[in-house]
């Protein structure tokens, strides 16, 4: 094939200082016009691309002669594709008289190359709705895309989204596990319905946290609970190892999770129980009450616990008799922290590190009002689950960071009164 020569382009004097004034009183527009520049040339290339492409499908060059060919080369049209730091750039796809080439370069379904459509997906999954995002992308990306389109982006990573939900949870040592539920609004079929979807955060021998799983589901059934159970025991999960449960107060899930780890104590949330029992306590005592129990909660040790609670029972019994028998019928398992290391002890008490798991489900689907459908839930609690074990990394549970020696005698020789 002969090279063509390199097109010479020549700039005036005048000209130059024309453009250069232009820049001085603009900046911008001097990256406007590489922008151009690079997409006028990116653009040649794929067309150059695909155009020898064309001419591999048939078995020979433009204008040369194939012995027995029937097919031949038809012109071309048009097509605008996105690329990731480029933009839109405009290539000529070749066509041939029978219709049998397609290229593989630029895919015909394809609008953007897959970079972009992962980009899109991930700020979608960080709190950008797909409206906004259809907005915002023409200034991304240098087109427009709809919203539907965002969406089909989306369903790719349903695929990665189920792997990482029922993966294999055999090489993890769980010692504690927190479960709990929470609500969404969630399109199925033509209706709205309020799903409830059940998870569950693993504690390791190490301290560390992990959702283990996420499974839409009622949470008031008990037949729901113990499925869910089994399911992790299906992928791997070794009960002898499971030591605590923490939760609330659901109907049947504290008898359910004992029998599918028998091994294991329950740990009921104290906030779940104090909540039960100042709702039977008349407004005037309310705060005696809350103030009574959390001397209970927060004692030292079992033993000033239940002297504490005994001392509750016998000045609440006669005015406050329905709030007794409620924290009474609880109080067992609202203290099983105390048989677990004292360093782990703040984090056992309550089921806050679910809830807090929970919350952040919430701000990211507030805006959306309405799930669309139970995979796109799943997307969505997936990366904030994973987000959220980054920063569980650096955190685990009891094991708080000690202050380096050097540190302490500086502070004590200069910040107290020995100085």
């Amino acid at each position: 094939m002969q090279r063509k020569s390199a097109m010479k382009v020549d700039i005036s004097v005048p000209e130059l200082r024309e453009i250069f004034n232009e820049i001085q009183q603009q900046p911008q527009k001097l990256f406007e016009m590489i922008r151009f520049d690079i997409q006028e040339t990116v653009g040649g290339y794929l067309s150059a691309l695909i155009k020898a492409e064309l001419a591999h499908f048939l078995g020979r060059v433009p204008y040369e002669r194939g012995a027995g060919s029937s097919n031949h080369r038809n012109g071309s049209y048009k097509r605008h594709f996105a690329l990731k730091g480029i933009g839109n750039v405009e290539v000529q796809i070749p066509r041939d008289r029978k219709g049998e080439f397609a290229t593989k370069i630029i895919p015909r379904s394809k609008q953007y190359e897959e970079e972009i459509g992962r980009d899109l997906s991930l700020m979608y999954l960080a709190g950008i709705s797909t409206r906004s995002l259809s907005m915002i992308s023409r200034r991304l990306v240098g087109r427009e895309i709809s919203s539907t389109e965002i969406s089909h982006a989306n369903v790719e990573l349903s695929a990665a989204v189920e792997r990482w939900r029922m993966r294999d949870l055999s090489q993890e040592r769980i010692k504690y596990i927190f479960v709990d539920g929470v609500n969404f609004h969630m399109r199925i079929g033509r209706d709205i319905e309020l799903v409830p979807v059940l998870g569950a955060i693993g504690v390791t021998e190490t301290g560390h946290r992990l959702v283990m799983s996420l499974q839409s589901g009622d949470k008031e059934s008990s037949s729901t609970w113990r499925e869910f159970f089994k399911d992790l025991k299906v992928r791997g999960l070794d009960g002898q190892h499971v030591v605590l449960g923490i939760m609330d107060g659901l109907p049947g899930l504290e008898k359910i999770f004992r029998e599918e780890f028998p091994g294991a104590k329950v740990q009921r949330c104290q906030v779940h129980v104090a909540r039960n029992v100042l709702a039977k306590v008349p407004k005037k005592s309310k705060q005696q009450v809350a103030d009574d129990m959390r001397s209970i909660f927060n004692a030292s040790s079992r033993k000033k616990a239940m002297e504490f609670f005994d001392k509750f029972v016998g000045k609440w019994e006669m005015t406050a008799p329905s709030a007794v028998a409620c924290l009474d019928k609880s109080i067992a398992s609202c203290l099983a922290f105390f048989d677990f290391p004292e360093e782990e002890w703040i984090s056992l008490r309550t089921t806050n590190i679910i809830e807090r798991l929970n919350k952040e489900f919430k701000r990211r689907t507030k805006p959306m009002e309405i799930v669309a459908g139970e995979s796109a839930c799943y997307r969505l609690l997936a990366f904030i689950s994973l987000r959220m074990e980054l920063h569980w990394r650096s955190n685990p549970i009891g094991k708080v960071r000690k202050n380096l020696p050097f540190l302490k005698e500086s502070a004590w020789n200069n910040f107290t009164q020995k100085s």
